[in-house]
């Protein structure tokens, strides 16, 4: 079983979120909270539904997440200037500052997983994990 190929990237996968689960809570951070905060870097201004769908997430679970990151003055909200009724969310100075220690902190947990990878070995990584995501996904 160790050597089937989706139970051992199920169990890096684990233990990825494990070291990031640790690691972030000393930044005072979920990983769902980086995940949306991260999301919001890469598309500012998303919807809740939007955000929910990037981080893998019921839209009810990313409420919750977004008001806390709200509380904790990391975002903000906004109604959308033509869609009244569609609420964006922003990125704050505080959030864009956490954020950027947080992605040195993952960054730092990516390079532990990634130890004795040549960089055309880390690569080719990416290019076979980004087929099977486009096999399943297409």
């Amino acid at each position: 079983m160790d050597k089937r190929a989706g139970y051992l990237i199920k169990r890096a996968q684990q233990a990825l979120r494990l070291e990031m689960d640790s690691a972030l809570r000393g930044q005072n951070l979920t990983t769902a909270q980086y995940a949306a905060l991260s999301a919001l870097e890469e598309t500012p201004k998303a919807s809740n539904a939007a955000l929910a769908r990037a981080c893998f997430v019921t839209p009810q679970t990313m409420i919750e997440i977004i008001k806390n990151l709200e509380t904790a003055g990391f975002v903000s909200r906004q109604a959308h200037p033509q869609h009244g009724r569609i609420i964006q969310t922003v990125l704050t100075e505080n959030g864009r500052s956490k954020l950027a220690t947080a992605h040195e902190v993952v960054g730092q947990i990516e390079e532990k997983m990634l130890t004795g990878l040549t960089m055309e070995e880390r690569e080719s990584l990416t290019i076979y994990l980004q087929y099977c995501l486009d096999n399943l996904e297409g």
